[in-house]
This record gives structure tokens, C-alpha cells and sequence, in this order.
């Protein structure tokens, strides 16, 4: 018997009890052995209630991740299913890595309470108190040549935007390439790492960091102007659990539609979700800052920059200053 399964049964009842006669018959177990998993799952954290004649009721989660409870939550074929999830790390990326060129599978994914090292784009620290957010990195092994590799961010992004967006009902958009923000504010970190040989990748590292119930108080002075949470933007706490389920599903699928269908399907999604485009913004793409009106995604996923001279710029990697106003849209 997993403890998923006892799990499953116990939030099937959605509060209610589940007599041991009952466990015992479903998961073909002894009583004993029912007894030694509830037993399992109270030392993980979980509060379960036992009352005579009635049986077992789930009255409680732990604060803590727990690998049963997310395995119930799932509803991927592959991705979360080879799941490592670790009370503390350097950095879930490092971990990840070593699994990747040890032969670890498509959809490995690793997740930490605490990460002593998380990084960002262009080397930036991530702040995420244990318990309060969500660090995982996903492993893919895409069949697609090296210089495609600026579309899994941007897949990654959509597929982070649409999760969250769905399980907690914010206002949430992507700002160029894959910051996503709620109401110009942070809420989340995307980190694509790959390998690659002969031009082909051979896999990709998705590190995924999520402010979920942190507090103003766990921010640094100077990030509150610039980040947030979900628990802040929306006014209560999020099961970090069911959004993990959430953006996993979400990634599967795009990333099937990806394979099937090539980048158009994500290039119009990421466009949609935008809050980069049609305004005047400040960019700095390495030798220089310029201004120009991102316009949108060209077909390999460079951003196409309209410039006050006339013409266009395309760009693959760039720092974007906060948008400003076109005439007449107010401010």
C-alpha cells in the first residue's frame, strides 16, 4: 500500500470519515497495516482524526510538502511523477542537472523547501522562505536544435501564467521574456539551463520559483516595491500543492501542443498574456539601452522591437525598463 493511495481515500471523503474495514478492503491491506500508514502520515504532518466505530478522517495537512499528497494532486502522465522533493539544496537546478546526465527521464522534477543558492536570469538571487514558496526545477529532453531553445522560455512562461492564473483567479501577465507579474509586481522566476551537443539539445533544466504565501515582512525593504505573492495580491493563502499540479499540467500540455504543432500555438498565447507590447519601453540588449514599441514575437521567438526612426529590431535577450504610456492611452 502507498501512502498515496491512503491519502486519495481520505480526501475523497472531503472531510468526512472512512472506516478502517472500508481502507483495508479497497487497498487490499491488513488492518495493521492501515493502522501503520496513518501512523506515517500523522509523523509527516498530516492530522487525522480516529474515532471508534467511524474510522479515519483527514482534519489537517502539514505545512511541509509532502510527495504523497502531490502525487494525488497530479493529473500529468509524466511530468512530477519521478519526484525528488528535498528539505534543503544549493539550488534545485544543480540537483536536477546531476539526475539529467545520469539518465533521469522527461518530466523528473525536483522541488526543496529551501534552497541555499536559488538563482535567477543574469545571476540574481531568489528569495523564498522555507514553506512559503515553491522552488522546483523540471527536467525536459526536447528534440529540437540548440538555437530553438529561447522558445522554451517562453513556453515555460505561458505555461506558469496559465496555471497560476487558473488556480488562484489574479490578473497575471507576462512581461518580456518570462517575468510574470500581478499589477506590475514579481510573482515568480523562470531559469532555463540546457546542454547541448552536436546543436541539439539534450536537455533543459526548468527552474521554477513562486512567491505563494510569503509575507511583506519576509522581503527585503527594497524588493517590496518590486515583488509580491500570491497570498499578498489576492489577500489569503494558496495551497502550494494544488498550484504545483496546476502549472505541471499546464506545462505537459503545451508542451505536447509544442511538439505536435511547433512554436505558432505558444507565440499567440504569449501574446496574449503580453504586457510588454504596444508600449514605449527602455531596453538595454548588452551594448546599450535604445527605446523602441515591442510589437511582438517573430516565428523563432525573438522579440520585434519597432524603433522611433522607423524600422524594427529583433532581440533575444534583453533587460526592459517599465513600459510608458503611448499618447493617448492615460497613465
Amino acid at each position: 500500500m502507498e501512502q498515496s493511495q491512503l491519502l486519495a481515500l481520505l480526501e475523497a471523503k472531503q472531510d468526512g470519515f472512512v472506516s478502517g474495514e472500508e481502507i483495508s478492503r479497497q487497498l487490499g491491506v491488513s488492518r495493521t497495516a492501515v493502522w501503520k500508514q496513518i501512523r506515517r502520515l500523522e509523523s509527516e504532518g498530516f492530522e487525522i482524526e480516529a474515532v471508534p466505530r467511524m474510522g479515519y478522517r483527514l482534519v489537517g495537512r502539514p505545512a511541509k510538502l509532502n510527495a504523497a499528497e502531490l502525487q494525488v494532486r497530479l493529473a500529468t502522465a509524466a511530468f512530477g511523477r519521478r519526484l525528488h522533493l528535498l528539505d534543503a539544496v544549493t539550488s534545485t537546478q544543480d540537483v536536477l542537472r546531476d539526475l539529467a546526465e545520469a539518465g533521469a527521464p522527461e518530466g523528473t522534477l525536483v522541488i526543496a523547501e529551501r534552497q541555499d543558492n536559488g538563482r535567477g536570469r543574469m545571476g540574481r538571487a531568489w528569495v523564498s522562505p522555507p514553506g512559503r514558496g515553491v522552488s522546483m526545477s523540471l527536467l525536459l529532453r526536447p528534440q529540437v536544435p540548440l538555437q530553438q531553445a529561447p522558445q522554451l522560455t517562453l513556453l515555460a512562461a505561458v505555461a506558469l501564467c496559465r496555471g497560476l492564473s487558473r488556480e488562484t483567479g489574479l490578473a497575471i501577465g507576462i512581461k518580456w521574456p518570462n517575468d510574470l507579474l500581478v499589477d506590475g509586481r514579481k510573482i515568480s522566476g523562470i531559469l532555463l539551463e540546457s546542454a547541448a551537443e552536436d546543436e541539439r539539445l539534450r536537455y533543459v533544466a526548468v527552474g521554477l520559483g513562486i512567491a505563494v504565501n510569503l509575507d511583506p515582512a519576509d522581503y527585503p525593504d527594497d524588493l517590496l516595491s518590486r515583488a509580491v505573492s500570491l497570498k499578498i495580491a489576492a489577500g489569503r493563502p494558496f495551497d502550494r500543492a494544488a498550484l504545483i499540479a496546476a502549472v505541471l499540467l499546464e506545462f505537459e500540455q503545451l508542451y505536447a501542443v509544442y511538439k505536435e504543432r511547433g512554436f505558432e500555438p505558444i507565440r499567440i498565447l504569449w501574446e496574449t498574456y503580453s504586457v510588454t507590447l504596444n508600449r514605449t519601453v527602455s531596453l538595454n540588449a548588452g551594448n546599450g539601452f535604445f527605446e523602441g514599441i515591442p510589437r511582438g514575437l517573430d516565428a523563432g521567438g525573438g522579440l520585434r522591437v519597432e524603433l522611433p526612426e522607423g524600422g524594427e529590431r529583433t532581440i533575444y535577450s534583453a533587460e526592459i525598463g517599465d513600459a510608458a504610456p503611448l499618447p493617448g492611452q492615460g497613465g
